[in-house]
């Protein structure tokens, strides 16, 4: 799992591969790393301080992250799609002693705050030092002492400020690995022959962790700058892709390409599909399955990582819609008053048995997420069947109660999507003066699809099929849904945007 080893094996493979074939070799970044971890100690960072990094995905990040991985810094990626003021409370939430800007992001990085060592990469910025000039010519051999960072990683501020997750950390030697790097080679079968493709944010904590593990397993990882379901496609066969990571969203677009261009791609090297960070409709996975095969392995867990859940196909056909049982630590099910429910009852999802976890700098927030057990949760909503098998229902921000019941946004959004006239959507509660809330469904349509009364009874035809009549949406709206590149729906975007009540 050390670097240095990898690039004295192989030196000449390619660690990193863009989606224009540009590449990194193991030497290559094994080089420029080094390079920038010796301006990093020069700069006098030691081991637990901390750098922020906005950029967008691009191979000259990948020695950055790497040169702060060998040195024993914590590191945030900071979400360039946030407003300056969100980023900026970022970098001066993590504390960061260096601040790293791609050139690319001039506007962003003008509203940057100050902190100690500004530096841009890939060009020059007003107010930054460039980086590649000022590691020209340091050594290309590791550092002395060097030991293990880590990211520390954000949550998505879907509802809210994100919070810092303070990672646990231990000195160890670089190349000991993080406890998820031996998670993705035991568990996930990433070896050297791995080819990894990576289509998120690496600013998003599962792109970032599955794209270091690979390099850290000896194998290639190839990433996309955005999505694009085609070209995902191409990439799979022309680089030959064994492993690739997709959020339910992308298997949406995959899915509804025309079928000649989804014919028109060779995907018979992959060996694992992987999905996360949004359960997926049942009948969308069945889809997936049905196209490249029982393959695909999905997971669930935090940037907490208070939890770790994993469910293979073989599995998942069984339990349909189960996000699977615990790989390690333990679930609980309990009631607002913190009782243990049995099967089959929804409640809110706890953990234990997993390393302890606090939100950076906010005492109240991280006492929040535990309970007098020491149990800790991430505000999901769920049950687990007889087996152990967890299902979630939804976040418990995101429950609509209306006239007194629990309606949950997924089961509606999950019916929703399959309509081949929907693109995508989001259902959020809305005030309403008879029954306290009502559902509201957020449309964007298909191209070619006209919004408008015709297709809300479309809508409705084909939800009251599957769906109570109840859950169905009280009212539209057609436009394009708010999500985080990580697939999440910005939810707090349509609360405030359709905030006025309506009377019942």
């Amino acid at each position: 799992m050390d670097l240095s080893v990898w690039a004295a094996q192989q030196p000449d493979k390619a660690a990193v591969v863009d989606e224009t074939g540009a590449r990194l070799t193991y030497a290559e970044l094994e080089a420029a790393s080094n390079r920038i971890a010796h301006h990093l100690r020069r700069l006098g960072l030691r081991r637990g301080d901390h750098v922020a990094i906005a950029s967008e995905n691009r191979l000259d990040l990948f020695p950055i992250l790497w040169a702060a991985q060998r040195t024993g810094l914590l590191y945030t990626m900071v979400n360039w799609h946030l407003t300056a003021d969100e980023a900026s409370y970022v970098v001066t939430n993590c504390e960061a002693t260096v601040l790293l800007v791609s050139a690319t992001l001039r506007e962003l990085a003008a509203d940057l705050p100050a902190v100690p060592h500004r530096l841009s990469f890939g060009g020059s910025l007003p107010g930054f030092d460039a980086l590649e000039p000022a590691v020209s010519g340091l050594p290309e051999t590791p550092v002395e002492a060097q030991s293990e960072g880590s990211p520390m990683l954000y949550s998505s501020g879907t509802t809210g400020r994100p919070k810092g997750i303070l990672p646990a950390t231990q000195e160890v030697p670089f190349g000991t690995g993080l406890r998820f790097d031996h998670l993705m080679q035991d568990s996930f079968g990433f070896d050297s022959s791995t080819i990894y493709l990576s289509p998120g944010p690496l600013y998003h904590a599962a792109p970032l962790g599955w794209s270091l593990g690979a390099i850290r397993a000896g194998g290639t990882t190839v990433f996309t700058d955005r999505f694009d379901a085609e070209l995902v496609l191409a990439l799979v066969e022309r680089h030959r892709v064994t492993h690739a990571q997709f959020v339910p969203t992308m298997f949406v677009r995959m899915l509804k390409l025309p079928t000649e261009v989804r014919g028109r791609y060779d995907l018979a090297s992959l060996r694992l599909v992987i999905h996360a960070a949004a359960p997926c409709p049942v009948e969308v996975k069945r889809a997936m399955i049905a196209w490249v095969g029982p393959i695909l392995t999905e997971f669930y867990s935090g940037s907490e990582g208070n939890c770790f859940f994993m469910i293979d196909s073989a599995e998942w056909l069984v339990h349909p819609g189960s996000v699977g049982r615990p790989a390690v630590g333990h679930v609980h099910i309990c009631d607002p008053g913190g009782r243990e429910l049995p099967p089959g009852e929804i409640g809110e999802v706890w953990f234990d048995g997993m390393p302890p976890f606090a939100y950076h700098g906010d005492r109240e927030k991280t006492r929040a997420a535990y309970d007098e057990r020491g149990w800790s949760t991430l505000g999901d909503l769920g049950h687990v069947d007889e087996e152990g098998f967890l299902y979630l229902s939804d976040r418990r921000t995101d429950l609509i109660v209306s006239g007194g019941v629990n309606i949950y946004p997924r089961e509606i959004e999950d019916a929703l999507i399959l309509h081949e006239a929907v693109a995508d959507v989001a259902v959020v509660g809305l005030p309403d003066e008879e029954f306290g809330q009502r559902v509201h469904a957020v449309v964007a349509p298909a191209p070619g699809v006209a919004p408008g009364a015709e297709l809300e009874a479309a809508l409705d035809r084909h939800l009251r099929g599957r769906i109570a009549g109840f859950k169905v949406p009280r009212s539209y709206a057609f436009e394009e849904v708010p999500r985080l590149p990580s697939g999440k729906i910005l939810r707090r975007v349509l609360a405030d945007r359709y905030r006025t009540p309506t009377p019942g």
